[in-house]
């Protein structure tokens, strides 16, 4: 069983500094824009996306990563984690919310 990076990083920004945010990547580090959503605008940084998105009812930045595994409840485990289901619904997501030591918020899904 592997744990691999995946293809998403998010950076949870709240609502006060999103459009400045955004700029930021867009004009100064001249990212390119691969998708816009209503809460969130995804950036090309790679292979990967960097997704910047605007959450209302917070104050102060997360970095979020996505992790790909074929078996994540197993990964969870190895990982010795605490699931976090809390945090955002995984409607067609087979996969499920945990952390670091540090409190960095990780995807751990299949691909």
């Amino acid at each position: 069983m592997d744990i691999r990076p995946g293809k998403n990083i998010a950076i949870k920004v709240p609502l006060y500094k999103w459009d400045e945010t955004v700029a930021f990547y867009r004009d100064k580090v001249g990212l390119a824009v691969v998708k816009t959503l209503t809460n969130s605008t995804g950036f090309a940084f790679g292979d990967m996306t960097l997704w910047i998105d605007r959450v209302e009812k917070q104050s102060q930045v997360d970095v979020w990563l996505e992790l790909f595994s074929d078996h994540p409840d197993q990964a969870l485990e190895r990982l010795e984690s605490p699931r976090r289901d809390e945090l955002e619904p995984l409607d067609d997501v087979n996969g499920l919310w945990t952390s670091d030591p540090a409190g960095v918020v990780l995807l751990v899904r299949n691909e």
